[in-house]
């Protein structure tokens, strides 16, 4: 067998799917384009790394593309910008498609290794939480919930109009934005770390998803803060009315007890 021959066969077998730096070595531009689709679109795709893949994509677009994951690896940046958010309002609009055409049917599953009950009641929960607009927005920074949330805002009956225009807006955001801060820093991280951006990842994205969910942070914090204000408004409001309620009774009694 060709050494050629054997060494792009030992590449194949060494590839890792859930690898970003691999995705964008072997697929290049569409394989972020076929990811992106996927993880939105498909609720088989939400283990996919939609995050640092597109991190790792805007820095694959700058002339270090070559040096950090291998020759031919560089990818066009309008590419991306333009295909990136196109693929991922696409895949979010079939989701709600399905879930507004199946229904409950969808999620009407056991627990599996891939498939967990909670990340139905996760997006849920976000979706009547933030109301429908804000939670197609923010749920497009929340890995699991961007997968799920699209589907079931067509079960809980969102139109589909209304999906459109928060689902380009979030796409746009999400994608774009990410791809962006990569393709931005690609130079200091490289003047920084070399080649072994591998080992970074995960505490750049980690930055990164930090950053984008600050506003549900500060929205649980909000509400959480209006509960209890809430609650000491309840309970000076009561207390008074109780006091004077025991006063009246014990004057009751004591005027009973007089004769």
């Amino acid at each position: 067998m060709p050494v050629e021959t054997t060494r792009a066969l030992a590449e194949n077998l060494a590839f890792n799917p859930l690898d970003p730096k691999d995705l964008l070595h072997t697929f290049g531009l569409y394989g972020v384009w076929a990811i992106l689709f996927a993880e939105t679109g498909l609720l088989v795709g939400f283990f996919f790394p939609g995050d640092s893949l597109l991190f790792l994509a805007g820095v694959a677009a700058t002339p270090v593309a070559d040096a950090i994951f291998g020759d031919g690896t560089k990818i066009s940046l309008a590419g991306l910008l333009i295909g990136a958010p196109v693929c991922a309002i696409i895949g979010a609009q079939l989701g709600h498609l399905l879930g507004a055409r199946y229904g409950t049917r969808m999620f009407d599953k056991p627990d599996s290794r891939l498939f967990k009950r909670e990340y139905v009641e996760k997006a849920e929960h976000y979706f009547q939480k933030f109301g429908p607009a804000k939670a197609v927005v923010l749920a497009r920074f929340i890995p699991i919930v961007r997968t799920f949330l699209n589907p079931v805002a067509g079960v809980l009956g969102m139109p589909a109009k209304q999906f459109f225009v928060w689902n380009v807006v979030g796409a746009i955001l999400w994608t774009d934005g990410i791809i962006l801060i990569g393709y931005l820093l690609a130079d200091r991280i490289y003047d920084a770390i070399g080649t072994h951006i591998d080992r970074y990842i995960l505490p750049f994205v980690a930055l990164i998803v930090l950053i984008s969910i600050l506003p549900i942070i500060i929205e649980i914090i909000r509400d959480r803060r209006a509960r209890k204000r809430a609650k000491e408004m309840a309970i000076i409001g009561v207390s008074p009315v109780a006091g004077i309620a025991e006063a009246v009774e014990e004057k009751r009694r004591g005027s009973h007890r007089a004769p």
